[in-house]
C-alpha cells in the first residue's frame, strides 16, 4: 500500500494552480505576514483561528496548507487530517520556498 501524499513542491503547485485544478490554498499565517506576501486566490486562516473556521469549510475539498516555511502549515495540515479533511497536502518551504523556486517577484521576509 502506499503512503498518502502529504506534502506538495511549490513547482508541483505551480503546476496544479496552472492547471485550474479544483484546490483550496489555506494561508495560516497571521494577517500582517499574509499583507507582505501571499499567493492569490488563496484564503487567509490564521492558525490559531482554524479551530473556529473549520465547520465553514468543506471536508470534500482539497486543501493545499501555506506559511511562512512550512512548519504551522504542516501542523494545521495534521490537524485537519485528524479532525475529518482527509484531502490536505503541506506546501513545502512555505511562500518563501514559492518566492525563490516559482515567483522571485512574492516579497520574502
Amino acid at each position: 500500500m502506499t503512503e498518502p501524499l502529504l506534502d506538495i513542491s511549490p513547482a508541483q503547485l505551480a503546476e496544479r494552480i496552472a492547471r485550474n485544478d479544483a484546490l483550496v490554498v489555506l494561508d495560516v499565517r497571521e494577517p500582517w505576514e499574509y499583507d507582505i506576501a501571499s499567493l492569490p486566490n488563496s484564503a487567509l486562516i490564521p492558525l490559531s483561528s482554524l479551530p473556529n473556521a473549520i465547520n465553514r469549510l468543506d471536508r470534500d475539498a482539497e486543501y493545499v496548507m501555506l506559511c511562512h516555511h512550512g512548519m504551522r502549515s504542516e501542523m494545521a495540515a495534521e490537524w485537519m487530517r485528524t479532525h475529518g479533511f482527509p484531502r490536505v497536502l503541506n506546501l513545502t518551504g512555505g511562500i518563501d520556498a514559492w518566492s525563490v523556486d516559482v515567483d522571485p517577484a512574492t516579497p520574502r521576509y
